[in-house]
């Protein structure tokens, strides 16, 4: 089946589908981002059962501004998928989708402490890469990008975040 294919059945089950680049992006509601796992797990001929990845990015000034990314494959069909949800700055919150597919619980962890993202009813919430006791989220843009002044042949290089252009 070629991604245009794809799309094209997509579009009669979800309302914001895009094929581009040979990918098949498929955006909803962060209301229905469980129900559109499920839908494209279990239904007859897609058979989505693959989450191969959850990620996130981060465009401040936008809105929304937290973009959720859900990577599905079919192996069935030989295709995949995304599933993405935008999340408003203020309100950077989602269903967990561990009890679709198991294997996002590390995942989510992950965008949890990289990007501030709260997954309602994850079964163990907390940082994975981060001391628990780090203030802030280093994978959001508006975070300090950190650093120390070098002494570097006689002069003094700022962290990168106090360099000016």
């Amino acid at each position: 089946m070629r991604p245009e294919d794809l799309a094209e059945r997509l579009r009669g089950i979800f309302e914001d589908v895009l094929p581009a680049r040979g990918e098949v992006t498929v955006t909803v509601d962060r209301d229905r981002l469980l129900d559109a796992l499920r839908t494209l797990r279990d239904q007859d001929g897609l058979q989505f059962s693959f989450l191969s990845d959850v990620s996130c990015t981060d465009w401040p000034g936008r809105d929304p501004r937290i973009w959720m990314a859900y990577h599905l494959r079919s192996h069935s069909l030989g295709q995949r998928v995304r599933v993405k949800v935008g999340l408003p700055e203020e309100d950077l919150r989602v269903a967990s989708a561990v009890p679709v597919f198991p294997a996002a619980e590390w995942q989510e962890r992950e965008v949890f402490d990289m990007f501030g993202v709260h997954f309602d009813g994850h079964p163990d919430l907390r940082r994975v890469l981060m001391p628990d006791d780090w203030i802030g989220h280093p994978l959001r843009k508006d975070h300090p990008l950190g650093g120390v002044p070098t002494q570097y042949k006689g002069a003094f290089v700022p962290p990168p975040d106090e360099r000016g252009l």
